[in-house]
């Protein structure tokens, strides 16, 4: 009788050629950029993402979106919270995607962020419970950063826009429910600017693997005015949420398949 056990693979330890053929896909088939995005609104958003690329199909895994846009291939997946996110930075960080950005919305913190501004930090505090799973979170205070040069070209693609952009330290938390008003004024005395679910998950993954990461949220939330998503914008501001959140996606797409990355 054979004693030996068998040996158990866990998903963090699968490599590159497993997950392709989980993905029914070939090498030359990997993508040169994935974008991810933070929202409720799935199937509205992933309709309005996709009609950006060409030849879009779905990969063997749900919501993955494999597509073209000016012949180059890009991933698109509507996520929600850092478990999710998790799953695609880190599956095609395995597979050797060079970049990937988050979109989506925040709240603020900042009394000057304002409806429609974007925050696109450089640093991140990760507070959502997954990041630190990934050891590249520093100790003080759980801080992770996005890729500087990338980050750079996002801010500079929205403002040629005329969308103003913002980089305050920036808190990715684990629920957009789980947000107590004593919770908010400690954020605020710590001086976050704006709050997530998801950007610090991508940037600790993306040093883990060694990809360049950034996140270009839109400010929707007023949390130190008492204001949530629950409550109603006026016109102007309901109109510089949807401009904000058509215009992340198109420079977005700018920047990951730009030369300098290429």
């Amino acid at each position: 009788m054979n004693d030996r056990q068998p040996k158990h693979r866990a998903v963090m330890d699968l490599g590159r050629e497993e997950w392709l053929e989980a993905l029914g896909m070939d090498a030359a088939d990997i993508p040169k950029a994935v974008i991810m995005e933070g929202s409720w609104w799935r199937a509205q958003r992933t309709e309005w993402r996709l009609s950006y690329l060409d030849d879009v199909r779905e990969l063997a895994f749900p919501d993955m979106f494999y597509g073209f846009w000016q012949g180059s291939p890009v991933v698109y997946s509507c996520v929600y919270g850092a478990p999710r996110a998790v799953e695609l930075a880190h599956l095609f960080g395995v597979l050797g995607t060079s970049r990937m950005v988050i979109i989506g919305t925040c709240g603020a913190l900042d009394p000057g962020l304002a409806t429609g501004d974007v925050v696109v930090p450089s640093r991140a505090v990760a507070r959502e419970g997954v990041a630190h799973l990934y050891k590249t979170v520093t100790s003080d205070p759980g801080i992770v950063r996005s890729d500087r040069h990338l980050t750079a070209q996002g801010r500079t693609a929205l403002e040629n826009r005329g969308i103003r952009t913002a980089d305050s330290l920036h808190l990715t938390w684990s629920s957009i429910f789980a947000q107590s008003g004593a919770m908010v004024e400690e954020w605020r005395e710590t001086a976050y600017g704006s709050v997530d679910m998801e950007a610090a998950t991508l940037f600790a993954v993306a040093k883990h693997f060694g990809f360049a990461a950034t996140a270009l949220l839109v400010v929707w939330d007023q949390l130190t005015a008492d204001r949530s998503f629950l409550d109603p914008l006026t016109p102007e501001e309901q109109s510089s949420l949807e401009v904000a959140n058509m215009t992340v996606f198109e420079a977005t797409l700018d920047i990951v398949l730009s030369p300098d990355h290429l």
